[in-house]
């Protein structure tokens, strides 16, 4: 165990920048890697507010953050693929390699699987952490910090258009403009989608999401999105739709969106159950899907940054200094509808 600063949720509202007892011990096939950039995300700001997501429930202190990137600086036994002096970023969440959902590809949904900043895990946000080096990826030179922290959420991206099954030349709709909801359009772009209709009632998000050619923007304040869709699309309706608000609201006109044999991929979660048209689902035989977390998607997401295909920094609104961590986490309950990422650089200037 290490003494170190850490970003440490005490309880509900309650946050410190102290220091706090981490394990450091770099066994067989681990590596420890100093963190440069953390991303803010909505389930660490939804911990800090509520004090819990459905049963994971924080009743003691437990360091926040889990999209991260950083430099090897020790490597354990049998590790061959990265060395000291890597650029990397790390996914979160370790599953048992033996378990059922991991045999079958889907290590996501294993019950067991132990995700940093999830009660009761000790996420990153302090200088170092150990880490399984499979779990660990070697950045591409041309992919700074800022983007290898951006990996994790654009990786639920990814397992949703994964989902979507989707088809060159798909119209696709996003409900949602948030940091999700736009990584969403993106991989659904990049994984072959002609167009991506994107809806919110936030204006300012909604331009920051334009600015991406195949985009195009909906402000449910003004417009109306089941008439819009109809028109872009002629009638027919989109072959995608994912649901990335987690607004029970977004379910009341949803299966007026899709096509016939359409898809609807769920990616936003409402905090309390939802009405489901199922009639209006299955008079279309409209496909649902639902996405949690990702597997197998580290890769390819690293991939398509590195090529230049998706470009992540935009959508980067403002960085703290890891002295500033607390202030960066009230900027983030605020919910500024201009801020998309906020990002942390624990790394030292």
């Amino acid at each position: 165990m290490a003494r170190m600063r850490a970003l440490v949720l005490e309880r509900q509202h309650e946050l410190a920048l102290r220091d706090i007892d981490m394990p450091l011990d770099v066994g067989p096939g681990m590596v420890r890697i100093a963190i440069h950039t953390v991303g803010v995300c909505g389930s660490d700001v939804h911990y800090y507010t509520h004090g819990r997501i459905g049963g994971f429930v924080v009743r003691e202190p437990m360091v926040l953050g889990h999209e991260a990137a950083g430099t090897i600086v020790e490597t354990g036994e049998g590790v061959t693929h990265l060395k000291i002096g890597d650029r990397v970023c790390m996914e979160p969440g370790i599953a048992d390699a033996n378990s059922r959902a991991s045999r079958l590809g889907m290590y996501n949904v294993d019950p067991a699987v132990r995700f940093w900043a999830t009660p009761p895990v000790h996420g990153v946000l302090t200088p170092e952490v150990v880490h399984p080096a499979n779990y660990t990826f070697k950045l591409p030179d041309q992919v700074s910090f800022a983007e290898g922290a951006m990996v994790e959420p654009f990786a639920v991206g990814m397992q949703a258009a994964s989902k979507a099954r989707i088809q060159p030349g798909d119209i696709a709709v996003v409900l949602g403009a948030g940091p999700i909801g736009t990584m969403v359009a993106l991989a659904a772009l990049a994984g072959g989608c002609a167009r991506v209709i994107i809806a919110d009632l936030a204006q300012p998000k909604l331009d920051i999401a334009a600015r991406y050619q195949g985009i195009v923007p909906v402000n449910i304040a003004e417009q109306d999105l089941v008439e819009e869709v109809a028109r872009l699309t002629e009638g027919w309706g989109a072959d995608v739709v994912f649901e990335c608000s987690g607004s029970p609201r977004a379910w009341q006109t949803i299966m007026e969106l899709p096509r016939p044999g359409g898809a609807i991929v769920v990616v936003g979660l409402p905090v309390e159950p939802v009405a489901v048209d199922i009639a209006g689902a299955s008079v279309k035989e409209v496909r649902i899907e639902n996405v949690f977390r990702y597997a197998h998607q580290y890769d390819r997401a690293i991939a398509l940054i590195g090529s230049g295909k998706v470009d992540l920094k935009p959508l980067i609104s403002e960085t703290f200094a890891f002295d500033d961590a607390i202030e960066a986490f009230e900027r983030a309950v605020e919910a500024r509808p201009s801020d998309v990422k906020l990002q942390i650089r624990v790394a030292a200037e």
